[in-house]
């Protein structure tokens, strides 16, 4: 493959003047590689605007998604996610590049930004494949009338503030409990540290095959988090006692309203996220670094671990 035909997709919360002059400096390293950068059709109008985008191609116009080598993204995990969903169709790997605050999906931060280009430029770095999750929506009479994926979570949420939802949750086709409740988180370990994590449910490694289910403020004796098998089938149904609706979010991102009697089936995806890596760096010290935790005072491991 010659340099010209390699096509680098860029990703970029365009509303932000240092996420902009950061995304100038990237499609101008691309284009120096004799690469060609790529820009969504939604994030067109608005790059236009700040910067010259003569030699970059549109997304879905002249490039289509499963010709682009990868996804460089610059923004928090919000606009990572925008990505995720962009590249799905195709087998592009995602570079976060953190121009936000916590920013757990993304792999460096902005200070490391040219390194980064000259790396993705030079095909070195290693692709992680993070557990998806296909969420799939049943009505009263089984018939599917949504299907979607999520990344992080699929939640199952109460759309009036006034009204309490009504669940029964099941695993693996058993049914575990039956209780009212704010709603029901069910995250993959990718999103344990995103609204799993402020739900009070587990962090969970990424290296960790595995699904957490967790309800939202329930009124009931047994409502614990769980983090169930990768390979389970769970179901939260909205009992038709029920008095208001409910309303499923994936990522925060992808909704779809649920009438009382409305089934939420969630399990594996067959594909899953792939995100570009530069830097083996171990998940604790990504969690100490995130959330500023206390580590001082620690002498080493013990054993000789390293």
């Amino acid at each position: 493959m010659t340099p010209s035909d390699r096509r680098i997709l860029l990703v970029v919360h365009a509303r932000r003047d240092d996420t902009v002059h950061a995304a100038e400096r990237i499609l101008t390293a691309v284009r120096s590689a004799g690469a060609t950068p790529v820009v969504s059709a939604e994030d067109r109008p608005e790059l236009a605007e700040r910067l010259s985008l003569d030699g970059v191609a549109t997304l879905g116009v002249d490039v289509s998604i499963e010709d682009v080598e990868l996804a460089i993204v610059l923004g928090g995990d919000g606009t990572i996610l925008r990505a995720a969903e962009i590249v799905r169709g195709g087998t592009a790997p995602i570079l976060g590049i953190n121009m936000g605050h916590v920013g757990f999906l993304a792999e460096i931060e902005r200070d490391d930004m040219d390194d980064a280009v000259r790396r993705v430029i030079a095909r070195d770095y290693t692709v992680e494949q993070r557990l998806a999750l296909a969420v799939r929506v049943l009505d009263a009479d089984d018939s599917v009338i949504f299907e979607t994926w999520a990344l992080n979570e699929a939640t199952v949420e109460k759309a009036s503030r006034e009204r309490m939802l009504e669940v029964v949750m099941e695993v693996d086709g058993r049914p575990l409990s039956s209780f009212g409740c704010d709603g029901v988180v069910v995250a993959s370990p990718t999103g344990s540290t995103a609204y799993n994590f402020s739900a009070g449910g587990p962090v969970i490694w990424p290296t960790v095959e595995a699904i957490a289910v967790v309800p939202l403020s329930a009124h009931a004796l047994f409502a614990r988090p769980l983090v169930v098998s990768p390979d389970a089938t769970v179901a939260v149904e909205v009992l038709e006692r029920t008095s208001g609706s409910g309303i499923l979010w994936c990522d925060g991102r992808r909704s779809h309203e649920l009438p009382p009697g409305a089934r939420v089936v969630v399990r594996r995806s067959s594909r899953p996220v792939r995100l570009a890596r530069l830097h083996p760096a171990a998940f604790t010290d990504r969690l100490v670094r995130k959330f500023r935790l206390p580590v001082a005072g620690w002498r080493g491991a013990a054993g000789g671990v390293s």
